[in-house]
């Protein structure tokens, strides 16, 4: 069974990145079961502090950190604020990058979208996120540019999102993710 992490870089309650997140676990729920998903909380991890970053550390980053290195792979969705990842995510990722060249994200493969009520989808936080996924060793999965604009209008009532177009966009992502995670593992031998 493959093991996904989910992780919203906004803290809005009915945030439209969060909706998104909520789609593909819905997506990957209705593809038997061979997939299991979880999430990372953002708003549960302290402001990165490299003091605190000793031993196990905090609670929540021990957590976070377990939780992703015993995934095959990662989806992030966030929104943009002033043409960039939120300001939790950057602290999430930088969490979730140490230690340095032995961190939770090396090797780990991450799908990236980004979702906003504005009309672009939040398209000029993808750059951003992608320089600081990589340059925490992530293995960004080669996929086409999600980034859902006008989004708030597209979530339906139990919290996903219901546009067909935006959903085989997903749907593009999910299985994007999937060919990753199945051309990454390693075989157990026999």
């Amino acid at each position: 069974m493959a093991r996904i992490v989910l992780v919203s870089g906004s803290l809005r309650r009915h945030s439209v990145n969060s909706a998104a997140l909520a789609t593909i676990r819905s997506i990957l729920d209705r593809r038997a079961d061979e997939f299991h998903t979880s999430e990372i909380r953002v708003a549960d991890l302290p402001h990165y502090n490299e003091d605190l970053d000793v031993g196990p550390g905090p609670a929540a980053v021990s957590a976070a950190r377990e939780l992703l290195i015993a995934s095959d792979a990662a989806v992030i969705s966030t929104p943009s604020y002033n043409g960039a990842m939120t300001g939790t995510l950057k602290n999430a990722l930088d969490w979730l990058s140490r230690p340095w060249k032995a961190s939770s994200l090396s090797g780990k493969p991450v799908a990236l979208l980004t979702a906003s009520p504005g009309t672009y989808g939040g398209v000029d936080a993808q750059s951003d996120t992608r320089r600081v996924l990589e340059r925490c060793g992530a293995v960004l999965i080669d996929h086409p540019r999600v980034a859902i604009g006008n989004a708030e209008r597209l979530v339906g009532r139990d919290g996903t999102i219901t546009e067909p177009s935006v959903v085989a966009e997903l749907e593009g992502l999910v299985d994007a993710t999937i060919t990753a995670v199945r051309g990454h593992r390693v075989p157990l031998a026999a």
